[in-house]
């Protein structure tokens, strides 16, 4: 029996089409969708999640791959590390270099960890939610004893004759760097552009490798710039910084690199003129993107490319879908094989191979509670060993308050919990029956917790099923049948425990449907399942495996089960367990 299996082949088949099928909430106010577009190019595959303007339970963030500057992460490691804390949806982020350090702007939470890229856009949101889209410039300086002198970079090496600052962000040393001047501030406030920062001097190494303090920062100097440096602060001295992005971008607390500028006042740009090669912007491939609507959500969008079934996109064509899907700003994320999708740790895009990993990640986060989607969309517990037990769960990532319930039909509850509960998971399994063993209500029944958290803020969330006995017992019958047959032999058995509309289908094991036979409106007992081993269009089947498929509706909603079983194309074919 594999009704575990043909519903998730069916579920596999809705999220690939077909085009303008109903987003699915993930979060109550997150929402996924995957469409299929056919164009004149083919078909193609967009991936959408839209989330709520960031603010209370909200925000959207860059994370780095492993927290630290260099080094890579796969999008679904990152939102893995990411679960205990919150609830994450995202998407791949800038372009990176092969260290994994990203190549352009990174500030989180009001902190400058990376600069910008001036020649390309840089994505930053405000402390109201706002998503903004610029070429942003930094003009750094430091000072000891003396005047004001450049400061090139933030944790990045210093170039010949230049000064690099590097924060706890690059991680728990500096680079080696032979022939370098390295100086320890012990103290130093969060690298926030736009202000004076001050520290003092309490050491002074060579040719990098120097461990970064906590709540600390090294400068680094090469050339004539190290001659300066040693001669301008030596241990104890006053060091005055100021990292100065023009726009100043005052309100911006979190940014990523990026680009190009795909949608600008809700029209489509097609040339932005930043630094990316035509081998970046003109193949159709994998692409991904960051945009808000006017009403402050936000969209993270994927589309798949390089697969048979997805022709993927050029960035102007990205452009175009942006667009369409009413961004009124909108940037391009790195794309080709970095781009993916990913929601709890699990991917939501198609890859065309391994999952590579990446330098940072734009994520959307929720603080509230969380309901998985139960175990079993339709319970039977019928004894068959299919769908018998449900598992539903929550959770939180706060200490709460939590009340939780599971409602029957009739509105009365038979399971509630009311207490405090310590951030993690909390699962229930329910056998679909009554404690005694007898059979429970068939119906819709709601899982539905509320939570309120030691800050005070409250959320809930609820999923719904349905408790159905009508389908039951699928299994594949053993006599052996000719090819071609005059008439229709049985392939299968169900049993059916009240009165239902059949629809019975032959597929192959991964969901493609070759036969579909004529709806019947069945009395309860056992059924017959028979076809004559033909596709719809009349042509024989190969020997292999198959499914037949059958979906029972009736005023409960729908059961689907299937039953396998092998086809040996010959003379005869035969139908086994």
């Amino acid at each position: 029996m594999l009704r575990r299996a043909v519903f998730l082949c069916l579920l596999a088949l809705v999220l690939v089409g077909p085009a303008g099928a109903a987003p699915q909430e993930l979060v109550p106010g997150l929402t996924y969708e995957r469409k299929m577009e056919f164009t004149t190019r083919g078909p193609v595959v967009v991936d959408v999640l839209t989330a709520p303007r960031p603010g209370g339970l909200w925000s959207v963030k860059p994370v780095l791959s492993n927290e630290t500057i260099p080094g890579t992460e796969r999008l679904t490691a990152i939102e893995q590390r990411l679960s205990a804390s919150a609830t994450v949806a995202g998407v791949n982020g800038d372009l990176f270099a092969a260290s994994g350090a990203p190549s352009g702007i990174l500030m989180r939470g009001g902190a400058l960890d990376q600069p910008p890229f001036p020649g390309r856009s840089s994505i930053g949101f405000d402390t109201a939610g706002n998503l903004a889209v610029a070429r942003v410039t930094m003009l750094a300086t430091w000072q000891g004893s003396g005047p004001r002198r450049a400061l090139a970079d933030v944790n990045g090496p210093p170039t010949k004759n230049g000064v690099s600052l590097f924060t706890p962000a690059y991680g728990p040393a500096t680079p080696s760097t032979p022939g370098s001047v390295e100086l320890t501030l012990g103290s130093f406030p969060p690298a926030r552009p736009n202000a004076e920062l001050t520290a003092t001097v309490t050491g002074a190494s060579a040719n990098g490798g120097t461990p970064i303090p906590p709540g600390g920062a090294v400068l680094a100097a090469r050339g004539t710039a190290a001659t300066f440096m040693q001669r301008e602060a030596p241990a104890g001295q006053l060091v005055k910084i100021r990292l100065i992005l023009k726009p100043a971008w005052a309100t911006t607390v979190d940014a990523l690199g990026g680009g190009p500028l795909l949608v600008r006042s809700g029209k489509p740009v097609f040339r932005a003129n930043e630094q990316f090669t035509p081998d970046q912007l003109l193949p159709r491939t994998a692409r991904s993107a960051v945009g808000q609507l006017a009403d402050g959500r936000l969209l993270l969008v994927t589309i798949d490319g390089a697969q048979g079934y997805s022709a993927g996109a050029t960035n102007f064509e990205l452009a175009l879908e942006m667009a369409k899907l009413g961004a009124v700003t909108a940037a391009a994320l790195d794309g080709g094989r970095s781009s993916a999708m990913a929601f709890d740790g699990t991917l939501l895009s198609h890859l065309s191979g391994p999952e590579r990993p990446i330098g940072d990640a734009l994520v959307v986060s929720y603080a509230g509670v969380y309901l998985p989607l139960p175990l079993e969309p339709v319970l039977t517990p019928n004894g068959d060993g299919a769908s018998d037990r449900q598992r539903l769960s929550y959770k939180v990532v706060r200490p709460s308050n939590v009340t939780a319930s599971l409602i029957g039909p009739d509105g009365v509850p038979r399971f509630a919990f009311s207490g405090s509960a310590t951030p993690g998971t909390y699962p229930l399994d329910w056998p679909g029956t009554k404690p005694d063993g007898s059979p429970e209500i068939e119906g819709r029944w709601r899982w539905v917790v509320t939570a309120t958290d030691d800050t005070g803020v409250s959320s809930s969330g609820e999923r719904d099923f349905t408790l159905n006995r009508t389908l039951g017992f699928a299994a594949g019958v053993p006599p052996t049948l000719a090819v071609p047959r005059p008439r229709p032999r049985a392939v299968a058995t169900v049993k059916l425990a009240r009165a239902a509309t059949l629809t019975e289908r032959i597929t192959t094991t991964s969901g493609v449907v070759l036969r579909t036979l004529p709806k019947v409106r069945a009395a309860p007992g056992d059924l017959q399942v028979s076809w004559d081993g033909r596709t719809d269009a009349g042509a024989i089947v190969y020997s292999g495996r198959y499914v037949a498929e059958v979906t029972a509706t009736n005023e409960l909603g729908s059961v689907t089960l299937g039953a396998p079983f092998s086809v040996h194309r010959g003379t005869v074919f035969r139908v086994a367990k």
